[in-house]
């Protein structure tokens, strides 16, 4: 922290945090007021509160926001792409022809069993949440409404499924940045995390096949399901390079290659496709990267899927994150968070109890700053003395902040991924929030067996250590004999 602020006091901070969660909870649940208004009061109580800490007037202030802003620029960048390929996707077919071939191959009961599996394979696949929502979660949310499935709860299926492949895959970057932060080996982080997330997934493929059931005759009629494909037909040419793009953006992301890169790779092949094979304007598919489509198939269901993306259908989203951003920057920078959660583990005197201080620290850390990234980074500078004076393995401590930051962030609507999640799908995060199934049963499970000193990984001594404690005992067996 710059000499220039002053750290604030646990009251202060406490009455900081107090307000800003009364006033979204009030704000949100009991006045239904704007988000956006809320996080505009919320930013004028911390700044209000930062300015008794600062030396410099405001200027530390507008520092601390640019440093919260800064410190999630990639995740803005993807914000603009998503928007970007959604449009490229819907002008080149791709979307419409993952549609066709999804209503002939999957019946209803199998569906939520079997989008869980298709996004949670992707998300491994790609390391990105985002992606598979932009993609497979909007292809999914269009034949799930065809189907007449409740959208809430496809979202659910679908937030679920990608937050396993964005916290379990080795090319995702919060995997790699909690096992960095922690101090331990990618894969071990990955390993520990089965213990936890391998049967909470399980539990929630199973609970997701039961509902599916409920769902079993929700077929289509023959008459309507001929007159979704007919309308999808007539607008666009169907045929297997309509996927064109979808492999692309796969392929590239297996190869590791940035999302950024395979994003843009695969709108510019979207693009070639729409202009080349669906026969569309060049001018209509440019502008349509940034206002969005317009088709009309004769289904209304398929007029409103096939009218979204463009950059801007993200300015709602991007303009409540980089506000949210600006909060999590002053009460980072000024250490609010930083004293409340000090405290707390002060008083933290069980293993159990520091696992589930953990989770609990980045939920709150989510809720204030807006982005699970700096839940983890503090998180990391935070507890790892803890888990070492505990004795446990600093991959512990990884798969916490795992399960407290990567999961909680789509469970609140003010974060970055929430707010990505409730604009892609078009669906609120308070409406998804309770079949997000994942998200609630892996941090549960996680405290639950930690409780019960399951998966409680102690740290292992190292070869140095155990040659010198052996030396040790040595010399004082040499000692006591003479």
């Amino acid at each position: 922290m710059s000499n220039q602020l002053q750290s604030p006091s646990f009251r202060q901070s406490f009455l900081t945090f107090g307000a800003i969660i009364c006033v979204i909870g009030v704000g949100l649940f009991y006045l239904k007021a704007s988000l956006h208004s809320l996080m505009l009061i919320c930013l004028l109580i911390a700044g209000i509160s930062a300015l008794k800490l600062s030396q410099d007037g405001f200027k530390s202030i507008r520092n601390a926001m640019n440093s919260g802003i800064q410190g999630a620029l990639s995740a803005i960048y993807i914000f603009i792409l998503i928007g970007v390929l959604i449009a490229a996707f819907i002008q080149s077919g791709t979307v419409a022809a993952l549609i066709y071939y999804g209503l002939e191959i999957i019946s209803p009961a199998l569906f939520l069993p079997a989008g869980l599996i298709l996004c949670s394979f992707m998300s491994v696949a790609t390391g990105t949440s985002w992606g598979t929502v932009g993609t497979a979660g909007v292809v999914l949310m269009g034949i799930g409404e065809a189907m007449g499935i409740p959208l809430p709860l496809v979202a659910g299926v679908v937030v679920s499924g990608a937050c396993f492949g964005d916290k379990m895959s080795p090319v995702s970057d919060t995997t790699n940045l909690a096992a960095m932060s922690s101090g331990t080996d990618l894969y071990t982080h990955i390993k520990g995390m089965l213990y936890t997330t391998g049967p909470a997934y399980l539990v929630c493929l199973v609970v997701f096949s039961f509902m599916g059931m409920s769902y079993a005759e929700h077929g289509l009629p023959a008459s309507e399901l001929h007159a979704m494909l007919t309308g999808i037909e007539s607008t666009y040419s169907i045929n297997l390079i309509c996927l064109l793009p979808f492999v692309v953006m796969l392929v590239m992301s297996l190869k590791k290659i940035s999302a950024e890169v395979a994003m843009m790779s695969a709108a510019v092949v979207a693009v070639l496709i729409a202009i080349l094979m669906q026969g569309a304007q060049f001018t209509t598919v440019l502008n349509s990267l940034f206002s969005g489509g317009s088709f009309e198939t004769g289904i209304s269901t398929l007029d409103k899927l096939f009218s979204r993306g463009g950059i801007s259908s993200m300015m709602w989203t991007l303009s409540l994150a980089l506000m949210a951003l600006a909060l999590g920057g002053i009460l980072n920078q000024f250490g609010f968070l930083r004293v409340l959660i000090s405290s707390i583990l002060s008083r933290v005197k069980r293993a159990a109890s520091l696992v589930t201080t953990t989770i609990l620290a980045c939920f709150l850390g989510n809720m204030s700053m807006g982005e699970a990234y700096m839940s983890i980074i503090l998180g990391g500078q935070l507890f790892g003395d803890a888990y070492d004076k505990h004795n446990l393995d600093r991959s512990l401590m990884s798969r916490s902040l795992e399960e407290g930051a990567t999961l909680t962030t789509a469970l609140i609507p003010w974060t970055t991924g929430g707010a990505f999640f409730a604009s892609t799908l078009g669906v609120s995060v308070l409406d998804y929030a309770p079949y997000a199934l994942l998200n609630w049963f892996n941090p549960l499970l996680s405290i639950l067996l930690a409780y019960l000193g399951i998966a409680l990984f102690r740290a292992k001594t190292s070869t140095t250590e155990t040659k010198s404690q052996a030396q040790t005992d040595d010399a004082q067996l040499k000692q006591a004999a003479n």
